[in-house]
């Protein structure tokens, strides 16, 4: 049996659009965390946004659209992930 890193780009599982709230934003290491209507939380990284939306823009809470991928090795992720609208919370200032 191999182990390492699978070849190739991940593979797209379905390729739909969804949507989702984020939860968690990490600046310093680009990445954060989506959560998806069923409760769970997707993975995405900057370099998984579209070119629109810079990641310093982005809040918790702001709601976001995205395709969800799976890799057999680190699991699901967004990606082309787009701001849908602002946090409630930005809207009311």
């Amino acid at each position: 049996m191999r182990f390492g890193r699978a070849k190739g780009p991940p593979r797209p599982a379905g390729g739909a659009r969804t949507s989702g709230t984020i939860t968690r934003i990490v600046t310093g290491q680009s990445y954060g965390f989506i959560r998806l209507r069923d409760r769970r939380e997707v993975f995405f990284h900057r370099a998984d946004l579209d070119e629109d939306t810079p990641f310093n823009s982005l809040q918790t809470g702001d709601l976001v659209t995205f395709e969800l991928i799976v890799d057999s090795i680190s699991g699901p992720r967004a990606v082309r992930v787009t701001r849908r609208s602002r946090s409630k919370r930005e809207r009311s200032l």
